[in-house]
């Protein structure tokens, strides 16, 4: 019988490894995966790259990521918010310790959508004429220049799920669902934290997205 749950925060991020990549859902403070976060911070890795919307919310989350020097490369839409103070990750960046790829929110979904579909690469209006166009191949579509953005995969995907069933389907609440389901797909491994998890099959108006983008739950009460 199909049970993708495992016991605990070891069995849920086994076999994650140095210099891996890692998506990580999250819009603001809904979606974030906390206890996994501070899992995979705990395993002490390093090399790792990061996906996700906005790197300050993973370092408020648990800035030890930056602090013991585990991220090499982060692929993010927002650095900073206006007004707010430094953080470890632009010291490290200033440095030379840590890259950064700065990529627009629409564009950013997009590439990992891509990645979920098989598609390798799009053109886009977004960004063009702007610094971040820069060294990318650039096309005119009636008249219109575009950028040629690649998709975005990973080795494993990180996401937070309201409710689920022992087969992997996945009820999102709200906006927690954000970037979640794209990135399940986009990823070789999905492990997803969850407040619920029901012996029977989820109903199918309940399933935001199907278990066969999921490997791994693990049920933790929200943990700020």
């Amino acid at each position: 019988m199909i049970n993708k749950c495992v016991d605990d925060l070891a069995a849920a991020l086994a076999g994650i490894s140095s210099g891996a990549s890692v998506m990580i859902s999250g819009f603001g403070n809904a979606g974030i995966p906390t206890n996994l976060l501070h899992g995979l911070s705990a395993l002490g890795l390093s090399r790792l790259t990061l996906i996700l919307n906005a790197i300050r919310r993973v370092n408020d989350c648990d800035p030890t990521f930056f602090a013991e020097g585990q991220i090499e490369h982060v692929i993010t839409t927002a650095f900073r918010g206006p007004g707010q103070e430094p953080a470890a990750f632009e010291t490290q960046w200033q440095d030379g310790k840590v890259s950064f790829e700065i990529v627009p929110q629409g564009t950013f979904a997009e590439r990992i959508r891509a990645g979920g579909a098989g598609i390798p690469a799009f053109y886009t209006p977004t960004a063009a004429g702007t610094p971040l166009a820069e060294g990318r191949e650039q096309r005119d579509f009636n008249g219109r220049t575009c950028v040629l953005e690649t998709a975005l995969t990973a080795d494993v995907a990180l996401l937070r799920a309201q409710k689920a069933d022992r087969y992997g389907n996945l009820c999102f609440r709200g906006t927690q669902a954000n970037f979640g389901a794209a990135m399940a797909a986009a990823a070789e491994l999905a492990i997803v934290e969850v407040e619920e998890i029901t012996e029977h099959a989820l109903p199918p108006e309940q399933v935001h997205l199907p278990g066969i983008y999921v490997q791994r739950l693990f049920q933790a009460a929200r943990k700020d």
